[in-house]
This record gives structure tokens, C-alpha cells and sequence, in this order.
């Protein structure tokens, strides 16, 4: 497993938001930024996660922090997603990879037996000095906006 280890800087990589809006996630390195992948737009888990981070999106913005849910999904699928559930997190579409594999997380999976590339479930907190300051692999999603939120406000 690759990826930035806690102290790099955030990795260089361009993409597109849920709107079709370019990202420079480098660009973003003047505030705390939360950079989490989850599997699979409008999927129990990955719902109830988005769900969760809007749920403390005023309390992230109280720290000036950004937060920027990625997934393989299409920008016209995140834009559903977004609508169905009234998230108020930014959704990015990785639909090269390009993002997961600049911070680990396409990574082998396995499920009923079968194996398969797939994104695991991550999150990733920089601080204001665009360093990692802290990371999570292989979320469990009850309470992990909230740890996220914790660690946040340690910075």
C-alpha cells in the first residue's frame, strides 16, 4: 500500500467535482483539508458516511476546514447522489484513478470469495501547512465523522 505517510504533503493530483468543477488538490493546502474515499455513490454505507459528514459540515467550517469525498463514480452520478440525499459535501469523481492511486487506496478487495480492485474505504486529514497530520484505512463509518471532526479540531 502506497500513499502519503503522516508529514508528506498532499499529492499533486487534478480531478473534477460532482459539477464538472477542476480541483487542484494541492491548491487546497491554506486550510485543513479532509480528503476521504468511500466505494460507491448512493450505497448503504457509503450514504450514511456523506450523510454523517454533512451532518458536521458547519463544524468543519467553524475550522476553516475543507472536506472532499472521492470515489471512481461518474460526475453525473455524484450530482444525483448529492441531490437525492441534500449532502453538502464536495463530491469528486476519480473516474481515471489517477487520485487513488496517488494515495493508496485502489487496493486488492475480496468479498464472497471473489477478488476484485476496488477503493478502501479511507481518510485523510492535512493540515493547514498542506502536511498529513493524520490518516484512517479500512473505515468502519458509525462514529467516524465525528473522529474525524476530533482530530480536526487537535490541529
Amino acid at each position: 500500500m502506497s500513499g502519503p505517510q503522516i508529514g508528506d504533503a498532499i499529492p499533486a493530483v487534478q480531478f473534477l467535482d460532482a459539477d464538472g468543477a477542476a480541483i487542484d488538490l494541492a491548491a487546497l493546502k491554506s486550510a485543513p483539508l479532509v480528503v476521504y474515499f468511500y466505494p460507491k455513490a448512493d450505497t448503504p454505507g457509503c450514504t450514511t458516511e456523506a450523510q454523517d459528514f454533512t451532518r458536521l459540515a458547519p463544524e468543519f467550517a467553524k475550522l476553516n476546514a475543507q472536506v472532499l469525498a472521492v470515489s471512481r463514480d461518474a460526475p453525473a452520478k455524484l450530482c444525483k447522489f448529492r441531490d437525492k440525499y441534500g449532502l453538502t459535501v464536495r463530491l469528486a469523481s476519480d473516474e481515471d484513478g489517477a487520485v487513488c492511486e496517488a494515495f493508496g487506496t485502489w487496493v486488492e478487495k475480496q468479498n464472497y470469495g471473489r477478488t476484485y480492485m476496488g477503493i478502501e474505504r479511507s481518510t485523510f486529514l492535512f493540515g493547514a501547512d498542506g502536511k498529513l497530520a493524520k490518516e484512517w484505512r479500512k473505515v468502519r463509518v458509525k462514529g467516524h465523522a465525528d473522529a474525524v471532526l476530533e482530530a480536526a479540531k487537535a490541529l
